[in-house]
């Protein structure tokens, strides 16, 4: 069991704030929509690594981490076409998706260091 609070990848993965931020502004046609996907797919990252992280097998925490990585794709495809229909600049897009680059990164590396 580890403590989630204390890894790097949880701490890191919380910037679903930004995504929320940075939501706010999209068109209200759009709650239902984009907003609503983006919102709940980046919330999705921390919760599955603090799930994962109570399991009591590395095997079950890995497959949340697994879980967890495929948010952040999700998130990232989502972030590409709020760019395409002008809800983020290409700069805002690039600079979240980075992040989120550097989130996967770092999920799969730890992922891979677990004792399955």
């Amino acid at each position: 069991m580890h403590k989630f609070k204390e890894l790097g990848i949880w701490k890191k993965s919380r910037f679903c704030s930004k995504i929320y931020n940075e939501t706010a502004s999209f068109p209200s046609d759009e709650k239902f929509g984009l907003i609503n996907q983006l919102r709940r797919a980046s919330v999705s990252i921390p919760s599955n690594i603090a799930e994962g992280s109570s399991r009591n097998s590395n095997k079950e925490f890995s497959r949340f981490l697994e879980i967890a990585i495929g948010s952040a794709y999700e998130v990232e495809t989502q972030l590409l076409i709020s760019e395409d229909l002008g809800f983020l600049t290409p700069e805002k897009a690039k600079e979240l998706c980075q992040q989120l680059e550097e989130i996967i990164k770092m999920t799969s590396k730890f992922r891979s260091t677990l004792k399955i």
